[in-house]
């Protein structure tokens, strides 16, 4: 599990960024044994934390929308991006440095 945090390139989100690059570097490298791998990096999900953060994360996604797309890829990409205000955040940053 990856997160849209690990395209930003702040300290916060340093593990999320390793595991993300991890990802793409093992996908490459195991794609001639017919593995594949896939980093999910999805925004905010729907999973109890904000409810216990005390936080309003309003437009967090359900999990059945991070995990259609996930099967929907599988095998065809490396990184997934569930959720149109997903795409559009990591997008957004694609003009800054990784």
């Amino acid at each position: 599990m990856s997160s849209i945090v690990a395209f930003h390139g702040s300290p916060y989100a340093v593990t999320k960024a390793y595991v993300q690059t991890l990802a793409e570097g093992i996908a490459e490298e195991l794609k001639p044994y017919g593995a594949d791998v896939l980093a999910d990096a999805p925004g905010p999900v729907e999973s109890g934390f904000s409810k216990r953060a005390n936080m309003n994360m309003s437009m967090s996604l359900k999990p059945d929308q991070v995990a259609v797309p996930i099967l929907k890829v599988l095998g065809k990409k490396t990184t997934v991006l569930p959720g149109l205000l997903t795409k559009i955040l990591v997008y957004s940053l694609r003009m800054v440095p990784r």
